[in-house]
């Protein structure tokens, strides 16, 4: 007698539940190599939680109380940087991990299986700043950590098309454009391991954006719009931030991102 397998809605929603940094790790990546394997059932049979679980320690701020980041090459300054980056990755495995259990089932296979490599690959992106902390005698939960990112995915969750409108499309983006002048800044600082950290995010970062456009170009194309008009009137629904350049046009159209979408709104 072969057992029934578990349910991929089951799985994500244990690894959202984890709490402590390496099992999240370890969580996100198993669900999706289980999903790849054929181990996971296409089956949504747990609700996703409104909030994952973080690591105790962790000190969450609302955006405007965080301190002020030193911009100096100093170790504190450079500590507070990477300590950004880490809480960045950590939260961005939950976006994925959320996306994949919480829109799947309306959404398909391929969905799933996109945001469950996403949510693998954030996974190893926050275990190589982690091991990068420490080599700087800190380490993840040191300094306090802005809770907007998940603010972003709560706003969101009625609605598949807000949600990718607004976390690949947006959040994810923005580290397209940034994420260069802080490599440069990194490696001329004699960095020459953060910037290899930094060139890996990169490049699996414009294959997250990609997805989220693709899927968000289907579901346009389903309800008969315009994936820039109707992506323009969600960020102005949902974003408050503002969409400000500089603008990597290059990375943005490597991931489906042209500028009829940003320009008229930026």
């Amino acid at each position: 007698m072969t057992s029934r397998r578990r349910s991929v809605s089951g799985a994500i929603r244990d690894a959202l539940l984890t709490g402590d940094k390496s099992a999240k790790v370890f969580a996100a990546r198993q669900v999706a190599r289980d999903w790849r394997l054929g181990r996971l059932a296409f089956d949504f049979d747990c609700p996703m939680p409104d909030r994952p679980a973080w690591p105790e320690e962790l000190e969450l701020l609302a955006p405007g109380k965080m301190p002020r980041r030193s911009r100096g090459g100093s170790l504190t300054g450079r500590i507070a940087l990477w300590h950004s980056l880490a809480h960045i990755e950590f939260v961005a495995i939950d976006l994925a991990l959320d996306m994949a259990g919480r829109f799947g089932e309306s959404m398909g296979e391929q969905f799933v299986g996109d945001f469950l490599s996403v949510a693998a690959d954030e996974a190893m992106h926050f275990a190589l700043i982690e091991r990068k902390l420490a080599t700087m005698g800190s380490h993840y939960g040191a300094l306090p950590a802005h809770d907007g990112l998940w603010g972003a995915a709560q706003d969101t969750a009625h609605d598949v098309t807000a949600r990718l409108a607004i976390v690949p499309m947006v959040l994810e983006a923005r580290g397209l454009d940034v994420t260069p002048a802080m490599l440069e800044r990194v490696r001329s600082q004699g960095d020459e391991n953060g910037a290899r950290i930094l060139e890996r995010i990169l490049d699996d970062e414009i294959r997250h954006v990609a997805f989220g456009a693709k899927h968000f170009r289907e579901l346009c194309i389903t309800r008969d719009e315009k994936p820039p008009e109707s992506w323009q009137k969600l960020v102005e629904m949902h974003f408050s931030g503002g969409l400000k350049p500089p603008f990597n046009d290059s990375a943005r159209a490597a991931a489906g991102l042209s500028r009829d979408f940003y320009a008229a709104i930026a």
